[in-house]
């Protein structure tokens, strides 16, 4: 049962504190998508080979999502503040220096000690962002029950990510790579060092400013059932729109994912403009800084699910026009593929604010819908989902681009067939990821503005009943 806990009234250093949290997330999270040219093009690791890893590790990764989030459900110890505020405490010391195990610089391993060494680093550092950033999801349905601050707090968290993602996105770049788009590997274990410190300083932040509202204490009594993992899992595949609300950022992610290499390639060898590709990635970003200001009205006059899949209908036109555009490697070219990126980042712009609400929504919709809240399981399966895209996304890329003639020794070398190759292949796997997201949106998420209303209208008077 969930009873609402008045403390500090709801406000401006709970977005703050919320967004910082996933700042530091990401501080962790902005170098993986890295991952795969440093160990292709720098360590040397066949592509192919590379893709099988990257696969095993990151089923590993999805897979202990769950079993976190069910041993946290199923976790009724007593901490001072939240257990939730407690994991995350934890995690967030290991990520100060576990992101820099996964760029350990020593090309001249032999071939099956690169593969140890890469699997051992990724491990490690996954097991620690894991306990720090389940709980982090899992956490904003309890800051709040309404449904426009859920979105606010949404919001600040894709903020927090975006912020994030735009200063390491533009600088790292500029500093990985030479003038001529060679990736300078032996920098990049420095920076997730550095980038882990940071992270570390937001996460405390975030600890120290979140107020817990809504209280999900049990008293169980001795014949009270006990916590089962296989309902949990059973009652959010039954769960509409948590798995609505988990198709969304796998499409989003096998497209963003699956494009990773081929993106960097594409800058490489057909713009040669590797350096800058951070500056034309963040365009991505627009769309959310169009939106923030407008973000609380527009939930509240259109609705989440509505918003999401207009937008989705916008980036999925984008994405065509970047496949049927003459799109040649200079100055020109460039700026038409900047023109399809901010299209597609306005129609995305939206989603991208709502998504975390959207999941919260969700897990209000399993109490009502079964009478049951099981916030670490539900959240940590809809992050088992997620992360299987972002593993199943770079072996889909990897092993197309190697289909197209991509050899990673070469690097910026490609023959300019192949590079072109590349360009297409960006715009194919980010319209896959468009339409992905448009069925998730438009035909699996359930909760309209009308029904989230209802839910939430009825969800308040079963609380004050049970009070």
């Amino acid at each position: 049962m969930a009873t609402k806990t008045e403390t500090r009234k709801f406000g401006l250093l709970d977005k703050l504190a919320y967004g910082a949290g996933d700042f530091g997330c990401n501080m962790s999270f902005a170098l993986k998508g890295t991952m795969t040219l440093f160990w292709t093009q720098f360590m040397g690791i066949d592509t192919i080979v590379m893709a099988g890893l990257t696969l095993v590790t990151q089923v590993w990764d999805a897979i202990n999502d769950p079993l976190l989030g069910a041993m946290v459900d199923a976790d009724r110890r007593k901490y001072s503040r939240n257990k939730f505020l407690a994991y995350i405490w934890f995690g967030s010391i290991g990520l100060t220096v576990a992101g820099a195990l996964c760029f350990i610089p020593l090309p001249g391993l032999p071939s099956m000690a690169k593969n140890l060494v890469y699997i051992a680093g990724y491990v490690i550092w996954d097991a620690f962002y894991t306990i720090a950033n389940v709980p982090y999801g899992s956490m904003l349905s309890l800051i709040t029950t309404d449904p426009a601050e859920r979105a606010q707090l949404s919001t600040f968290r894709s903020m927090g990510s975006m912020v994030a993602g735009i200063a390491t996105g533009i600088l790292i770049p500029m500093i990985i790579y030479d003038e001529n788009s060679v990736l300078l590997g032996g920098r990049i274990w420095m920076i997730a060092l550095i980038m882990g410190i940071v992270g570390f300083i937001c996460f405390q932040f975030m600890i120290r400013n979140t107020v817990i509202r809504v209280d999900t204490e049990l008293t169980l009594s001795e014949d009270a059932p006990k916590f089962n993992v296989l309902l949990a899992m059973k009652n959010f595949v039954r769960n509409r729109a948590a798995v609505g609300a988990t198709l969304i950022p796998v499409g989003m992610f096998i497209g963003m994912y699956g494009a990773g290499t081929a993106t960097a390639v594409m800058f490489q060898a057909y713009f040669n403009a590797a350096r800058f590709s951070g500056i034309f990635s963040m365009l991505a970003q627009l769309g959310m800084f169009l939106f923030v200001p407008f973000i609380n009205p527009l939930v509240k006059k259109i609705g989440k699910k509505e918003g999401v899949t207009i937008g989705a209908c916008v980036s999925c036109l984008a994405y065509i026009l970047l496949l049927v555009l003459p799109i040649t490697p200079d100055g020109k070219g460039l700026a038409m593929f900047a023109a399809c990126q901010v299209v597609a980042a306005i129609g995305g712009g939206f989603g991208t604010c709502v998504l975390y609400s959207m999941m919260a929504d969700a897990i209000d919709y399993e109490e009502w819908k079964f009478g049951v809240r099981n916030e670490g399981t539900t959240y940590a399966l809809h992050s088992f989902f997620r992360k299987l895209a972002q593993g199943v996304g770079p072996s889909i890329g990897l092993v197309a681009a190697t289909a197209l003639g991509y050899v990673a020794t070469l690097g910026p070398a490609q023959d300019p067939a192949v590079a072109y190759r590349m360009l297409k292949l960006v715009g194919g796997m980010y319209l896959v990821s468009a339409v992905l997201q448009l069925i998730a949106a438009g035909l699996i998420y359930n909760l309209d503005k009308k029904t989230l209303d209802q839910m939430q209208a009825d969800l308040a008077a079963r609380r004050a009943h049970n009070a």
